[in-house]
């Protein structure tokens, strides 16, 4: 196995990367599709079910809240000085855990802005079924490899929400249903998701590329894959939990603040 990578050209182009990575992320976009083209985005866009963005945003909340400590659980695997693509994965996770709290605030924003109490979405009732996602990143940063738990989390999860960020961001009936007072506030995690983060995706595939090298064997890539695409299928579930009638009885049952 070749462990040595250096990207070809430049970072968002996937021609830049080994032969395998552009073979293995050609088959899980087709399970990508279906997350980005869910029917979540148009449902959201159109504001026609007062229910389902409510229901969306706290059944996506554990695993905004969490995504910090997902990263951290990553560079708990890592040794300084042992290889370099484990070191470059290093110094880009200890750099980027802090951002990622931030993104935890601007989402309580947001919810805010759709009229959701922030202790709704803290201390709400989770959606059933919707916390499919918040488990899957927990298990594979927790008990898999750095690559896995890179590919999973930061270029899976993080690929994908750029592509349905930009759905919502740029869409003018989405963006009326919040008070122009405070919209851009109420809309700031969308917009740094649908902008900012265009290549932190590929910055973790690269970290990917970087610790398998050029030849990894085929048992490995095809795990990675794998990985991948049970990200994207984590994801298209709490897509259809968040818009199917009746998961839910009401707005006010289903966030309940519980009162210590």
């Amino acid at each position: 196995m070749s462990v040595r990578f250096e990207r070809s050209g430049p970072l968002t182009e996937l021609s830049s990367y080994p032969q395998w990575a552009q073979d293995m992320v050609g088959e899980c976009d087709l399970v990508k599709k279906t997350v980005v083209d869910h029917q979540l985005w148009r449902e959201m866009c159109t504001g026609e079910d007062p229910e389902i963005t409510p229901r969306f945003l706290v059944g996506a909340w554990p695993a905004i809240e969490q995504f910090p400590c997902y990263m951290a659980r990553s560079l708990l695997k890592t040794r300084y000085g042992r290889s370099e693509g484990e070191d470059h994965a290093r110094r880009w996770l200890v750099r980027n855990i802090r951002v990622e709290q931030n993104h935890a605030e601007y989402w309580l924003n947001w919810a805010e802005g759709a009229g959701l109490p922030r202790e709704a979405v803290l201390h709400g009732l989770v959606p059933a079924g919707t916390q499919t996602l918040a488990a899957w990143c927990e298990e594979v940063s927790t008990a898999d490899t750095l690559a896995a738990s890179l590919a999973a989390v930061n270029y899976a999860v993080e690929g994908a929400t750029g592509e349905w960020s930009q759905i919502l961001y740029e869409s003018e009936s989405f963006a009326a249903q919040y008070p122009e007072q405070g919209r851009r506030g109420s809309l700031r995690w969308l917009q740094l998701h649908a902008a900012y983060d265009d290549e932190h995706p590929w910055e973790a595939l690269e970290l990917v590329c970087g610790l398998l090298g050029t030849s990894p064997r085929a048992a490995e890539v095809a795990h990675i894959g794998e990985c991948v695409k049970r990200t994207y299928v984590a994801m298209r579930i709490l897509g259809d939990r968040s818009v199917e009638p009746g998961v839910v009885p009401g707005i006010a049952d289903a966030y309940e603040v519980a009162v210590a």
